[in-house]
This record gives C-alpha cells, structure tokens and sequence, in this order.
C-alpha cells in the first residue's frame, strides 16, 4: 500500500463533493510532471520487490492456526529499527490492509548488473528474519496468498466476532473490523466503497464439488439478519467484504525504464504476460475454510473493492451516474500505451471526454491521453480534509489518490515531484509463494524478461480482448496444466526496428488471428519445436551472450529451472500442492470442508517448508516430487 497520510478522513458524503476537485486537480499534477519530465532520458534499470506476510500464531494444544493482528505494532518496531535509525538499512516495511499482514521490500532499489539478480533471495531471507525476530513464541511470518479460513468463526488472536447489523466499516457476516489496519485509510477505504456502491460487495467464488459436497451448496448464515446475504449464490463459496480481497498476500515487481516511451514500451509487452505468470504462480484454491473451484486471488479481490453502483454495473437504467464501467477498479489493463500497441486497442474504452480534450490540448497523444481520461472515470475513495489543498506544481496526492486505486495487471508510474525517481511500470498479477527461493525465482524471471523484451526487441502483442480471455482463464483450477492461452506465434519477426523505445507495427494498422493461436503453458514457456521457441529457451540464450559469475548464474539457473518444472506439470503449483495436502488428509471428508485440524496441519506444513527449504531448490524440488510420488500424502 505505500506510505499512508495522517490526517482526519472524510466520510463517502463529503468525499463526493470533492470528486471533481480531485480530478481536476490532478490531471493538473500529472500534466506538471509530464511536461517537466517527458524528455527525461537515460535513468538506469533498477527495480525492486514488494512481497506480502501474514501472521500465524499456532495453538498447538488446541490444534489451530490462527491469524495473529499485531501487524501495526510489529510495524513500528520494524521502521524504528530500520529505516528510521538507517537511510541504507536493507530492509523497508510498510503497512498493508489487514492487521495481521506487513509488507517487506528492500531498502534500495537494484541495479542493473547481472551479480545483484544474486542477491534477492538473501534480502528476502533478511525481511523474513527481521520479522520473525520480533514474533511471541508459536507465532510464524507466512508467504500464503490466502489464509485457508480467512472469515471463518475465530479464525483472529485475539478472537472478535463480525457486526453486520452495526454501523461497522464493513458491516461483514464474516470478517471484523478489528481485523482491518487500524490506519483510517483502510477502514475509510472498506466504508466508502460500501457507500459509494450502495451495498455491500458481492464475492461468489464455484465451490469445488467433491464426493459429499452437497448439492446443491447453499450456505445458511446464522448470524445473518435478513438481506445480508441476499447476494450469495447457491454452489458458490459468498464473501461480504474487502477483507476478503486485499486482505490476500502477493508479490509485486516495479521497474524503472531508461524514459517514458521504454516505460510504455514494457508496460505493453509485460501486460500480455500477466496471466501466464498468475497461473504459474496460482497458490489460492480455498476461501472462508472451503475448497474453490479457482487457484488465483484476482477474481476475489477484483469483486471485493467493486465500488460500481448498480447503474455503472449496468443493473438499472444510467440516471444519476455518468458510465456504464465493464470492470471493477482492480482488474486487467484496457488499453495498451505504445504505438506498436495501438492496433491491439479492441477493448471499448469508457473515458471522461473532458478530461481526454483537456490533456490532448495540452499536447499529451492519444494513447496516453485516453489512458489517463479512462482511469479518471472513477472517483476518489478516500480523501484527508488535510490534503484536499495542495500545490499542484510539487505535490502529486490527487493524481495518485485516482492512480493508486486503480489496481490493474500492470501499473504506469509517473516520476514522483521533485524526486530522482524515473518513469516506472509495475507487474501486479502474481501470487506469493510459500519460500524465499520460489519468490526470488519468479521475481528474477519477470526481471530477466524484461531484459530480454528490451535486448531481442520481442513483440508479444495480441489483442487486449485476447488477455481478458487468458486472464480468465489463469485463475481456473490447474489452468498450468488444463489451460490453454492466446500468445502470439513469433516474437522475433525480422526487421522490428527499434523506434523511439518501441517497436514498428507490422503492416499497417489491422491485426491479423493468424499472429497468434492457442498454447499450453508449457509451450509458452519450455518451447515446442515448430510452435513456438519458449520464453526460457530465449533467456538462456540472452545469458550465455552475457558476461554473469559463475555463482549469479547458478542461481539463475535454479530459479529457472523451478519455472520450466512449474509450467510443465512436474512440479506442482502451490495451489495444486495444497489441494493435493487436503484431500490427502486423514479428516478431510471429501465435502469441500477446511476444518480448523486440517488448517493448522496445512499451515504447520507450510511453515515447515518455509522455514527448512527456504534457498534450496533440491529439496524444494525433491519434496513436492515426494509429495506426488505418495499420492498426495507429506513426506518430511
């Protein structure tokens, strides 16, 4: 979430009167900053992490992992101790929306040498330690995605039970307030998406049907006072809050480009590539203590930050809104911003035209312009009475406060006022993984991706409406193995000249369906000869031409290697693991049921591995290769 500002929230009511000053006002930030920093040339490649814990306390006398909510106080312990005393300690913390979550990135940014791809796995080893240092004894720090009985009965130390009739935040069946950071941004957050929709949000996830799931599955709630639940559907897993969405984990990579046409560049190419890296990183198959029918987090967290009324969600007859909105604010990208992109744009994009007329007469293109004008559709969510003022020459709040809450595959970041930071993209879709190594492994491979995008000139455009497909698609049980995905079928076509940071469109302006077609994951990523070369083969063959020390490029080998067995069904996602650990368990009946005993037995597995194999892609790799060959069953 970033650093937060201090200050006294406006409630939805007074929040809306502002709305237009804050578009305003912001368009204005980001045209300052465009127009002061659009030449900037030359800034150096460096990129850095974001990777999302939870905290586990264990009762082991009573068999039950619980989620422990001291994330605030652990939070300021750990700034007080870092950043605070040290500029360059190698650790940075930051708040994140649940109170038993905290989020670790490293102190600086890396370079752009290949030795420091070498030292990513011993800064995440560092975050995890420094946490856990501070934790009361049976208490874990935990890479999970999604907490297996996240809004089950007691499922937080201490214990406190939901309000759903009282004026809480977010009035959940399922999830307390005290559950959320106690940061007004964040209960401001949940209360006036609830407002702004006019009811609470709606999340349905398919219930995986097993042997004795009932069916049909239909939920009753017992502490349910009347409509509360109206909007849960029968053979769906239902969820009422935001908690259920952002209080997920995953793992995040920004990148600074050389200026902003590099930046446009890789914000296209890295789009498409989105759902092939969530589906390999798929490690959320269970919801409110049920088994999914899904393995990704995005479909949940999209549905539980859903601020669209029903007019904008196309329910009533537009009257008092001005759009219909097809997505909520956290979902894929709906245009792409280069111009080798701008023959792939078939998505209808809602815009605010004045907003479009005002930036394209101040000289921003129309790629960027309609970009901008679609993200300012939507209205800010949470305003500080403190920040509704600002100098709009060196300060940039109301541009971010729009920006920042449209959380899509992929974010564009203008430089910040004033800073020596460049022009940044952000890769968002992928889920966090249980050990140190596999999260070095998948950050380094987006990295080293974008390396190579840049060096060989590849072109992975296809139409946006393609990745919307292989968007749904990703988040679909064992899409790694099942699915297939649209990917263009040559990457490298002769003569792609480089053009002002991109690359020059092929003939003309229609885009042709015989550029792409279907594949498997593996194919995607391993190569299939004759179909298509394979993202790994392409990254190896960019190593080898590379000057890398024998021990960078053991590592990299390893962390690859993970990816290659990951996308070819040898090794199991974590997702499919888990799965795999649960219905393999001697309680579990085969209902779709996560009981407490199966929880606790799952979460000290996954502590297990973390702690024991964390850096040691043979064992990893030896354990799940057990795990498989026993039917499923754990083998210390």
């Amino acid at each position: 979430m970033g650093l937060l500002s201090h200050g006294s929230p406006l409630n939805w009511e007074e929040t809306k009167k502002y709305a237009d000053h804050v578009r305003q006002h912001g368009i204005m930030q980001f045209l300052n900053i465009y127009h002061k920093l659009k030449e900037r040339q030359k800034d150096v490649l460096k990129w850095g992490d974001e990777v999302e814990y939870i905290l586990v306390s264990f009762d082991h006398a009573n068999q039950k992992a619980r989620l422990l909510l001291r994330g605030e106080e652990m939070l300021d312990t750990l700034q007080e101790r870092g950043e605070k005393t040290n500029p360059n300690h190698p650790t940075l913390w930051r708040p994140e929306y649940g109170s038993y979550m905290i989020e670790g990135t490293p102190g600086q940014p890396y370079g752009g040498t290949m030795s420091e791809f070498n030292t990513v796995e011993d800064n995440m080893k560092k975050r995890r330690q420094e946490a856990s240092s501070l934790l009361p004894q049976d208490t874990f720090i935990c890479t999970i995605t999604s907490f297996p009985r996240l809004g089950s009965p007691g499922f937080t130390l201490p214990e406190f039970t939901p309000t759903p009739v009282e004026e809480g935040a977010s009035m959940s069946l399922f999830f307390p307030d005290e559950a959320i950071n106690k940061h007004p941004r964040f209960s401001t957050l949940t209360r006036n998406i609830r407002h702004r929709r006019g009811e609470k949000v709606a999340i349905n996830v398919p219930i995986f049907r097993d042997k004795h799931t009932p069916s049909p599955f239909i939920e009753r709630f017992p502490n349910d006072a009347g409509d509360n639940s109206k909007a849960a559907k029968p053979d769906h897993i239902y969820m009422d809050a935001m908690g259920f969405g952002m209080g997920n984990c995953c793992l995040q990579v920004t990148f600074q480009a050389c200026s902003i046409s590099e930046a446009r560049c890789l914000y296209d190419q890295l789009a498409t590539i989105c759902p092939i890296v969530m589906a390999l990183s798929a490690a959320a198959p269970f919801y409110r203590g049920y088994v999914s029918d899904i393995d990704c987090r995005w479909g949940v967290i999209s549905a539980s930050v859903d601020d669209r009324t029903k007019e904008e969600r196309g329910l009533e007859p537009l009257k008092n809104d001005k759009y219909r909105i097809s997505k909520s604010r956290y979902d894929s990208i709906d245009s792409y911003l280069s111009k080798c992109g701008e023959k792939y744009n078939d998505i209808d994009l809602t815009i605010d035209k004045e907003i479009y007329r005002q930036l394209t007469h101040e000289g921003i293109d129309h790629l960027l312009a309609q970009h901008i004008a679609h993200l300012f559709i939507r209205d800010p969510l949470t305003l500080f009475e403190e920040k509704i003022h600002l100098d709009d020459a060196n300060e940039s709040d109301h541009f971010e406060n729009i920006q920042s809450t449209n959380w899509q595959t992929m974010r564009f970041k203008p430089p910040p006022p004033n800073s020596d930071i460049g022009w940044r993209v952000e890769f968002r879709p992928m889920e966090v993984q249980l050990t140190d190594f596999e999260n070095s492994a998948y950050v380094v491979f987006v990295v080293l991706l974008t390396r190579v995008i840049l060096s060989y000139k590849l072109d992975f455009l296809i139409p946006l409406s393609k990745v919307d497909e292989n968007m749904k698609v990703a988040q679909k049980r064992d899409a790694v193995r099942q699915g297939m995905f649209y990917f263009k079928k040559d990457i490298c076509k002769a003569g792609n000249a480089v053009v002002d940071g991109c690359y020059t469109a092929h003939n003309g302006t229609e885009t042709d369906p015989e550029e792409y077609t279907l594949m498997s994951i593996d194919t995607i990523i391993n190569g299939k000869e004759g179909v298509f070369p394979g993202l790994i083969p392409i990254l190896n063959s960019y190593l080898e031409n590379m000057e890398v020390d024998v021990d960078t490029r053991c590592s990299i080998l390893n962390y690859l290697k993970l990816i290659k067995k990951r996308a070819s069904g040898e090794l199991m996602t974590v997702a499919r693991w888990m799965r795999e650990f649960v219905s393999n368990h001697p309680d579990y009946k085969q209902d779709s049921v996560i009981t407490d005993k199966i929880n606790y037995d799952l979460l000290v597995k996954c502590n297990q591995i973390a702690s024991d194999l964390a850096g040691c892609p043979e064992l990893l790799g030896f354990t799940i290769n057990k795990i498989k060959q026993s039917g499923g069953k754990t083998v210390s």
